[in-house]
């Protein structure tokens, strides 16, 4: 198997603490931005790349899909999914995202939730989901934006007293791997350039539907700890894209 901090008991601990942890969609500060960018599920075969908690695959099913495939390293990930997520169209299966191998044209929608900032080549899986969409296939993915991924760390800069300074951004154009620190460990990550995420799209022939950098609601801004801060860079990337 690959790479898998998320089967790290204390890791999956402290993730399991985390606002869209404990409170799904509505806990996940970029929602309301995915959501707009979503195609229409009714009679659709849903993939979810990286599903985790499954909550994408849940509201594509009681949106009309018939039938959702999420696929996780995560064996935990999946467990959750399972106890939180059941559905009768929904099949849960632990498959890293680069060993998938489905037929062409097997799915109508493909998801992807803050996961491919942790495969080594975005261009590899980009490929396999070209494959599997048919034409005018939906391709609807969020990342980890390159300005956070690009000095490494992903932690503010701080003054002696432990105020926010500001956020680093350095290396951008060196693409790669990266040793960030999240939920106080030590997880590898890697960043690539805006620049590639839409080329690679482009050369797989797809072509751009959506494109945003979420800002967190107004609804969260007061009652998430540090979710002001969120303002101040952007955190995640989210695109929307159609097989031509």
């Amino acid at each position: 198997m690959k790479e898998n901090k998320y089967d790290d008991e204390v890791f999956f601990e402290k993730y399991k603490q985390m606002e869209r942890s404990q409170k799904g969609l509505e806990g996940a500060g970029e929602w309301e931005t995915l959501q707009a960018l979503l195609p229409d599920f009714a009679g659709k075969r849903v993939l979810d790349l990286g599903c985790g908690y499954g909550w994408h695959c849940l509201y594509a099913a009681e949106h009309g899909a018939v039938a959702v495939t999420g696929i996780d390293i995560s064996e935990r990930m999946l467990a959750a999914a399972r106890a939180k997520n059941s559905h009768e169209v929904i099949h849960y299966c632990r498959i890293p995202m680069e060993d998938i191998a489905f037929p062409e044209d097997s799915f109508d929608i493909v998801l992807s939730s803050l996961a491919f900032h942790y495969l080594e080549s975005f261009a590899a899986i980009v490929a396999k989901v070209s494959a599997m969409l048919p034409h005018g296939g939906d391709f609807v993915f969020s990342v980890e934006h390159p300005v956070f991924t690009a000095y490494g760390t992903q932690d503010w800069i701080y003054d002696g007293q432990g105020n926010i300074l500001h956020f680093p951004v350095d290396r951008y154009f060196y693409e790669g791997k990266r040793e960030a620190h999240f939920l106080g460990e030590q997880v590898v990550k890697y960043h690539r350039t805006l620049t590639t995420y839409i080329n690679v799209l482009l050369q797989h022939g797809f072509h751009i539907t959506g494109l945003q950098e979420p800002q967190p609601p107004v609804r969260l801004l007061d009652t998430v700890p540090g979710m002001r801060d969120e303002l101040r860079r952007p955190m995640m990337l989210i695109i929307a894209a159609q097989k031509k």
